[in-house]
């Protein structure tokens, strides 16, 4: 037991022991002031059964937390010694932090791609899995990406750089796979390029698009994107590419009209952002829903501003991008 999580599971436990002690006074008051005639003492149980899902948490929550081969991969100050260190010691990795500062984007994707090869390293010859999260824009620009589609061996973007150092290590033994994400990953607490654009849009007073607005984005809710990591960690094929997308392409346009909307401003320039919203990156996810089973049921990337909403209205869940 974990001396340190008694206080969460002894607060679990009396409220377990509260609520039986109402369940009882509950019946009694009911069997000897009423004759038990509005409820049975089987319906009460039923009623009150739900304390047992206390005692369960309170035991869950007495317990010592595992600790997983988890390593922050990016983190500047975290030695690649420790890195490899704690790769070593898991049954697999999966690579997600990247720093995104797009001030200095060329020595993030050097850090990145130093993350990548020491994970690397200490994976090599195990055939364990590494799966690292990628990006879908700039791969093909203007034509539609699919999962057979291999980055180029010459691109100005840097970070593909970490890319082709975690497919080298296929041929040393590592089942290394690509899970390549949307540039929009959506949802209620998403802090990424769509919470950013809306961001932009209500501090200029305009919802903007670049040209005629029809190049376009692939799209995930951020849950969605979750679910993918554990089937690719468990099954995917070394070497293989793997693409978040529930929606192929979304035209930008279509995007800035329905945040407009929303945020109650005229569909009309952005700083940064300008460089993304211009890129026409149409992407296709058959092959990984083929292969993995992976089916993204949650409202589509040009439906979630106006599900998201509707949600809102209804008190169930606020998107924070809208707050």
């Amino acid at each position: 037991m974990d001396a340190r999580r008694w206080p969460l599971a002894l607060l679990i436990h009396l409220g377990g022991l509260v609520l039986a002690l109402f369940g009882a006074v509950s019946w009694s008051v009911d069997h000897w002031l009423f004759g038990g005639g509005r409820l049975t003492y089987w319906q009460h149980l039923w009623r009150y059964s739900f304390i047992d899902a206390f005692f369960y948490l309170g035991i869950v929550a007495a317990q010592p937390r595992p600790t997983a081969g988890v390593a922050d991969a990016a983190a500047p100050a975290l030695p690649l010694e420790s890195l490899r260190a704690a790769a070593a010691k898991s049954d697999g990795v999966i690579h997600l932090k990247f720093i995104h500062d797009f001030s200095n984007y060329a020595e993030s994707a050097r850090n990145d791609d130093r993350a990548i090869e020491a994970l690397g390293t200490a994976l090599e010859g195990s055939g364990r899995p590494l799966v690292i999260a990628s990006g879908l824009p700039g791969l093909k620009p203007g034509q539609l990406l699919t999962e057979r589609d291999q980055p180029p061996s010459q691109s100005p973007n840097p970070r593909f750089a970490g890319v082709r150092t975690a497919l080298s290590f296929v041929a040393r033994g590592v089942r290394t796979s690509i899970l390549r994400l949307s540039p929009s990953v959506h949802g209620p607490g998403d802090h990424g390029f769509m919470a950013t654009i809306i961001k932009i849009a209500r501090e200029k007073g305009v919802s903007a698009y670049i040209g005629d607005g029809q190049n376009r984005w692939p799209g995930v809710h951020r849950l969605d994107a979750a679910r993918l990591f554990r089937p690719a960690l468990e099954k995917a094929p070394a070497g293989s590419a793997l693409h978040a997308a529930a929606d192929e392409g979304v035209p930008i346009r279509a995007v800035a009209e329905v945040i407009g909307r929303h945020l109650k401003l005229p569909v009309a320039h952005f700083g940064w952002m300008g460089a993304f919203l211009a890129l026409d990156s149409p992407a296709a996810s058959v092959l990984t829903r083929e292969l993995l089973g992976w089916q993204p049921p949650i409202p589509a990337f040009s439906e979630y501003p106006r599900s998201a909403r509707s949600r809102a209205a209804s008190a169930s869940e606020t998107p924070e991008s809208f707050n």
